[in-house]
Formats: structure tokens, C-alpha cells, sequence
């Protein structure tokens, strides 16, 4: 294996390890290619957003080993972890991907569940009489 970029990207409780290499090859999801991995389309733009937004799509490749939450989740996981090495491999991209807010993580969590409520904030139906 060749020299690689190395980022972390979370989201909810999904964390996504990303390594990026400099030539292209197969993209892999925990040692499947995205096509298996991934199987709705919307996901795909998702992932995808910052090596299309930087031109880069034909140039790069990347392995990723991904684990929590669900599969939305996870893939703007990949989408933080891959913007984050592309800063780290080339620093002027840097204004690109922090106009395009893919460099901020979404720190939006579920809420926990409150004792005497049904979830979180639903509380009980209420009878007057």
C-alpha cells in the first residue's frame, strides 16, 4: 500500500475512518465497494460531495472503515472524514469546502428520554376529568 491521507468523521453516533490515497482505484466501505455497501442513490451525492465540489473525483480514492448509527448517518460521516483529509492533503482547498459547510460537524444528537415521559419530551395524555 502507498502513502495515504488520514481523517476522522463523525455524525450522530456514527464515526467513519477515512483513508485517502493519491491515484485512482475501487472506493471501499468496510472492505466492500460503495456500490455494495451503499444502496440508496441519494447516499451516493452525499458521500461524493466534496471530492465533486474540489474537481478531484477522477484523481482520488478511498477506504473507509465506518461503524454506528444508521446508513444516512454514516454516509455524512464519510462526507465530513473525506473533506477533513482533503484539507490535510492540500490546505487551499481548505476556503472551497468551508464555504460548502462540509467542514463543520453536525454535533445534532438524539435527545435522551426523561423518566416520567413517554420519549424524550412526549409526556402523558392529560384528562381533566
Amino acid at each position: 500500500m502507498s502513502k495515504y491521507t488520514y481523517a476522522i468523521g463523525k455524525r450522530k453516533t456514527a464515526s467513519a475512518q477515512v483513508r485517502l490515497f493519491e491515484w485512482k482505484w475501487k472506493d471501499m466501505i468496510n472492505g466492500k465497494e460503495v456500490k455494495e455497501y451503499v444502496h440508496r442513490s441519494d447516499l451516493f451525492d452525499t458521500m461524493y460531495t466534496p471530492l465533486k465540489i474540489t474537481k478531484l473525483k477522477d484523481s482520488f480514492y478511498f477506504e473507509v472503515k465506518v461503524a454506528g448509527s444508521g446508513e444516512s448517518a454514516q454516509a455524512e460521516a464519510i462526507r465530513h472524514g473525506l473533506s477533513r483529509a482533503l484539507v490535510s492533503k492540500d490546505e487551499s482547498l481548505r476556503s472551497i469546502l468551508k464555504q460548502a459547510g462540509l467542514l463543520t460537524r453536525d454535533a445534532r444528537k438524539v435527545e435522551r428520554k426523561k423518566p416520567g415521559k413517554h420519549k424524550a419530551r412526549k409526556s402523558m395524555q392529560w384528562s381533566k376529568r
